[in-house]
Order: structure tokens, then C-alpha cells, then sequence
């Protein structure tokens, strides 16, 4: 039934700042769009995120407007953001940093 699913549309960012948390991801990319997820994820040995995620906004519209935005700085550092080729929404996800 492809009327019933619900699509997600993301964008990969790298060269994510060690000191920016998903809060801040979400309010940065909530400027294009309503951001539906964030996953940020993290490195258990050193307990800070590895440097990328993924953000998933509600709408098309939201993602192209992301994706127009060039170049993305958050903290001073420049961010590289991309269409994702793949969903995130079938990777484990119990703990995907939604709200720090």
C-alpha cells in the first residue's frame, strides 16, 4: 500500500562539531523545515558522537530547502550536508539521541 506510507525525507551532515548536541542539530535544520528525527550517533568508548547524523524532516519541502542552503555553519565549523540515499528509519534506534 503506497498510499499509507508514511515518507521521511533526510540528509546526511558531516563534519559535525564534537561540542554541538542533537538539540542544537534540530533547531539548526528546524529552520528549513519540522524536523520529524535526528540521530546523532555516539561512540561508546569515548562517549562523544562520531562526528555525522542524519536528519529526517516531514516534508519535501523542508529537506530541499536544507539542501539550497550552502554553505551550513554551526559554531563556526562548516557543515557538509547531502541528500541520505538511505533510510535511517530500519537501523536501531533505541537510543538515537532525539532530545539530550
Amino acid at each position: 500500500m503506497a498510499t499509507s506510507s508514511k515518507k521521511v525525507f533526510e540528509v546526511f551532515v558531516s563534519k559535525v562539531p564534537w561540542t554541538v548536541a542533537s538539540k542544537e542539530m534540530r533547531d539548526y535544520f528546524g529552520q528549513f523545515g519540522s524536523v520529524k528525527k535526528c540521530l546523532l550517533p555516539f561512540d561508546k568508548e569515548t562517549g562523544f558522537h562520531r562526528g555525522f547524523c542524519w536528519i529526517g524532516f516531514t516534508t519535501e519541502e523542508g529537506l530541499n530547502n536544507a539542501l539550497q542552503k550552502d554553505p551550513h555553519v554551526l559554531e563556526g565549523a562548516k557543515l557538509q550536508v547531502q541528500r541520505n540515499r538511505r533510510p535511517f528509519a530500519s537501523q536501531r534506534s533505541s537510543k538515537d539521541s532525539e532530545y539530550e
